[in-house]
């Protein structure tokens, strides 16, 4: 009996000793999992304080930028509406300046004066400038394209601007009235001793041209009118070199 006893009582410390021993293995064990578990949480779920703070500067600078772009373009568009209404004809203050061009802007009638004589007046050019009334039509020309200044001889400018309106006169039987125009300032010449002489020799050079090239003499009137006519202020250059003119003229009666 004592010794069945002692046989299950080392039985039993044997299997204590396992036991502890397996429960000392399963504790470290455990203790490593932990470790590497805490480990692998630290690193993933707490992002590192400098990468955080360099995507949130950028962030700042990306909405700055798109800020200062917005107001950029803001800006813009307010100056460009605003030089808009600086030149929209409709808000600009009526002036001597701008009611001369509003009267002397080309225009045709709609009773085929376009094509009359197989003619294309639009074509003529900038350097003519054509007035159209009820019954007339003007073609105005600046003296400094047709004469040297104070003088009263075609340049060869001259010559070219005025043969592109020989088509237009030898197309049709109507009468052509030559006028010549000067600005205020006086001329004293040995030839010209005042603007009345001066502007009646401008227009009767361009009448000799036209009926050098073919223009009836009996449909051709010259006329000099001085500074008497004027379309514009003569205090002024702009204005002078305005009234500086001479306009060919052809009527429908």
């Amino acid at each position: 009996m004592p010794t069945k006893k002692l046989r299950d009582l080392t039985t039993s410390n044997e299997l204590l000793k396992k036991e502890l021993q397996e429960a000392r293995v399963r504790l470290r064990q455990r203790g490593h999992s932990d470790q590497h578990a805490t480990a692998w949480v630290a690193l993933n779920a707490t992002p590192p304080q400098e990468e955080e703070e360099t995507w949130f500067a950028t962030y700042l600078d990306m909405m700055t930028l798109l800020l200062v772009l917005m107001l950029v373009m803001l800006a813009f568009a307010g100056a460009q509406t605003q030089s808009d209404q600086d030149i929209d004809p409709a808000s600009a203050p009526a002036t001597a300046d701008s009611a001369e061009q509003d009267s002397a802007a080309q225009s045709f009638p709609a009773d085929g004066l376009i094509e009359w004589g197989g003619i294309d007046l639009a074509a003529l050019g900038d350097d003519i400038e054509i007035i159209v009334e009820d019954k007339s039509v003007h073609f105005r020309i600046n003296s400094e394209l047709l004469f040297p200044s104070g003088q009263a001889d075609l340049s060869l400018e001259g010559l070219r601007v005025l043969k592109k309106l020989l088509p237009v006169f030898q197309h049709n039987d109507v009468l052509i009235t030559v006028s010549g125009h000067t600005d205020s300032l006086p001329i004293r010449s040995h030839r010209f001793p005042s603007n009345w002489e001066l502007s009646s020799a401008r227009a009767g050079s361009v009448v000799r041209y036209l009926e050098a090239n073919g223009t009836s003499s009996n449909r051709l009137r010259a006329i000099g009118h001085a500074d008497t006519q004027p379309i514009s202020d003569n205090a002024t250059a702009k204005g002078r070199a305005l009234n500086r003119r001479v306009e060919l003229s052809i009527s429908f009666d």
